[in-house]
């Protein structure tokens, strides 16, 4: 549990970073037979999968608005206030992130721009099984109807008749559409594909396990997709001075989600500081695994998890760069220089007192985000996720006299007389 390492070499640190990648192929194979089933019988297909995966004899694909509206009858006060706040604070946040389109005038008579159009129909994803993510409802949906877009299908399983009253609620406040009561990679087929019931969907979001992954990936042959959201990932930085409950917590927190979720600690200071700091950590986590329910998940992921402790600050930000973590903690005495040295991470949460489960949950950022070193070339589900930028272009008589020695010399320099010809004539 937790292996300790210090002042790995380079080598040894590639290796110590490297993530288990488990490229199984007979779950690939039973994803393609899927879509490809659903692709040819369509809701013939997602009745049979939602039997026989999810114990649902299903008598609609969709769920009814009244079960929808009576949600909120279904779960406690507090958690609708819960959902309620969640919601507003991500709602502020993405607010933030609306785009306006660029005008600028190249040379006189020659005006560029971009207009911003939504994407019209989002299938999102959202898993429903050891827990139902109704906070990914959040994450996702939110941003979507900021953005514009008309027409909102979300995708869950369907568990032995039901759907978590949550999931429910959470999509309601969030302004979905439609609910398919379909999950795994049926729901992927669906939306890639569509069926009689089910429009193609232009861009599919969410996270979801390795049949969900996997069927994401055959999609993106046919659709747009987010991205690869999976296994969950976190990695925290700490110093002599971070409080041990904390970085335990923190740590626990993500192997949670699944026992192929990996927790990295990043120690920076002496080997003399760096072993009482692990001791101090192994304490804390030993005594929570006794008293958490999901400790047999928390368990064997941190089986594959590692502590690595560096003398060296810029060492050990290299190694977090290297890394590119979902979620990155940084709990040390001097976080914000530190934040300067970051550049490869999905999100970043600052100081003792900012928990990798606020962003999860409520603090108003996305939680859905680039995971297995994707963070060092993608972002995270943002309001950009949910737009499209087309470039416009309008040329008046000026601008096509000041502009098409240069148009005709390069096509002419190409060969592409054609080219050269259309701005001739305009001469």
């Amino acid at each position: 549990m937790l292996d300790f390492y210090y002042e790995p070499s380079e080598q040894e640190l590639k290796d110590i970073l490297k993530r288990d990648r488990d490229d199984d192929e007979k779950i690939r194979e039973s994803v393609i037979k899927i879509m490809e089933d659903v692709k040819e019988r369509g809701d013939e297909a997602l009745f049979f999968y939602s039997k026989k995966f999810d114990s649902s004899d299903l008598d609609s694909l969709y769920v009814k608005e009244a079960e929808i509206e009576d949600s909120a009858n279904k779960i406690p006060r507090e958690l609708k206030d819960a959902i309620d706040q969640a919601a507003a604070n991500i709602r502020a946040f993405h607010e933030k992130e609306r785009a306006e389109g660029e005008v600028c005038e190249t040379m006189p008579g020659v005006v560029c721009r971009r207009k911003i159009v939504p994407i019209s129909k989002p299938g999102l994803y959202v898993p429903g099984g050891t827990a139902p993510l109704f906070s990914t409802v959040l994450m996702l949906a939110i941003p979507a109807k900021i953005a514009g877009c008309r027409d909102i299908m979300l995708a869950t399983p369907c568990k032995n008749g039901s759907i978590s009253p949550a999931i429910l609620y959470s999509a309601k406040v969030a302004g979905v559409d439609r609910i398919l009561k379909v999950g795994g990679a049926q729901a992927i087929a669906a939306f890639a594909y569509g069926t009689k019931s089910v429009e193609k969907r232009n861009k599919i979001f969410g996270p979801g396990n390795r049949f969900v992954s996997y069927a994401k990936i055959e999609a993106s042959k046919n659709v747009s997709i987010d991205m690869l959201a999976g296994p969950s990932e976190v990695m925290v930085v700490a110093d002599k001075d971070s409080n041990p409950l904390f970085i335990a917590t923190d740590l626990l927190s993500q192997a949670e989600h699944g026992s192929d979720s990996q927790a990295m600690l990043a120690f920076i200071g002496s080997k003399e500081d760096a072993e009482i700091k692990r001791d101090e950590v192994y304490a804390e986590v030993n005594r929570l695994l006794n008293v958490l329910p999901r400790s047999p998940f928390m368990k064997e992921s941190l089986s594959k998890s590692r502590i690595i402790a560096f003398s060296d600050t810029k060492r050990a930000m290299y190694a977090v760069n290297m890394y590119a973590p979902e979620h990155l903690i940084i709990n040390t005495k001097n976080y914000n220089e530190l934040l300067d040295m970051v550049e490869s991470a999905g999100s970043v949460f600052l100081g003792p007192y900012s928990s990798e489960s606020a962003g999860d949950y409520a603090s108003g950022t996305n939680h859905t985000l680039p995971t297995s070193g994707f963070a060092s070339s993608l972002s995270g589900v943002s309001l950009d996720s949910f737009i499209k930028k087309i470039t416009v272009q309008e040329l008046s008589k000026e601008g096509v006299k000041n502009i098409a020695k240069t148009v005709m010399t390069m096509a002419k320099a190409e060969g592409l007389e054609a080219h050269s010809l259309a701005m001739q004539v305009r001469l």
